[in-house]
């Protein structure tokens, strides 16, 4: 190391202006390690924007296109027979105008608050089975669950059955209908419900329904009851216990759509 030295000045004169020059560096030093830590600080919150980003990514890559009944509530029976049922009332009219035929089963609960429901049939008959499970469905979806009954009865009707025409003088609302001539009964209906889901080619699908239809249908499935939380606070511990075993994420809304009016726990 080469010191140059003013020989027209002192020695105590060239020593001040070495000490007066390694103040600057220093101070030239502090600065550049606190650039440095900025420029690490910055470069870090990036990098966790840019992971963020490809994280939401791989969440929106793909997404399910959902099928035409899954706009109302519904299930696959165990002999696998769709059934869907209205969510409220313009959902009620339109799954009666728009989708029940002449070859369907019409049921409804008997108490104020039930959805109408269309079980899908070629000629008017389904296993015994399919007409218990629809029968359930619909206790659950009605206002039974909600008002803590333990059962309610169920009946079943031909298309022909139902119509919009009232009697005389009288109106009828949207999503109420009128059913004429001799019903099938399913008295004291139990309001059995199961949670589930399974596997569509890469996507896990929320399905609901009767205990027993559910269980033959889903990979993982619950059993819900009558209780004390409500639907979101379900929904939440559900989907905790379903991401749990499998490797998806499960969309939360989906969840909730598919549980009964009212509140309810987990089995």
């Amino acid at each position: 190391m080469k010191i140059e030295i003013d020989l027209n000045k002192s020695l105590h004169e060239n020593a001040s202006v070495y000490f007066q020059k390694s103040k600057k560096s220093k101070k030239k030093l502090e600065g550049l390690k606190k650039a440095v830590k900025d420029t690490e600080r910055k470069l870090e919150k990036l990098r966790e924007k840019e992971n963020i980003r490809e994280e939401k990514k791989a969440v929106l890559v793909k997404k399910r296109s959902k099928k035409w009944f899954e706009k109302f509530h519904w299930f696959n029976s165990s002999d696998n027979l769709l059934a869907i049922a209205g969510r409220d009332t313009q959902s009620n009219e339109e799954v009666i105008k728009k989708y029940l035929e002449k070859g369907d089963l019409y049921f409804h609960a008997e108490i104020h608050g039930s959805p109408h429901c269309i079980l899908k049939t070629k000629n008017n008959k389904a296993p015994e089975t399919s007409m218990k499970e629809t029968a359930e469905f619909v206790a659950c979806f009605s206002r039974a669950w909600s008002s803590n009954l333990g059962s309610v009865d169920v009946y079943s009707v031909f298309p022909e059955q139902v119509s919009k025409s009232a009697p005389s003088g009288e109106s009828m609302k949207t999503g109420s209908f009128m059913i004429y001539g001799e019903r099938n009964w399913f008295k004291k209906t139990s309001l059995s419900f199961g949670i589930g889901i399974k596997k569509e080619e890469d996507f896990f699908v929320v399905i609901s329904g009767p205990l027993d239809a559910i269980k033959k249908h889903s990979e993982i499935h619950f059993k819900i009851v009558q209780g004390k939380n409500s639907k979101g606070i379900t929904a939440k511990k559900l989907k905790k216990l379903f991401e749990e075993k499998v490797n998806g994420i499960i969309d939360l809304d989906e969840i909730i759509s598919m549980l009964p009016s009212g509140n309810s726990d987990v089995v």
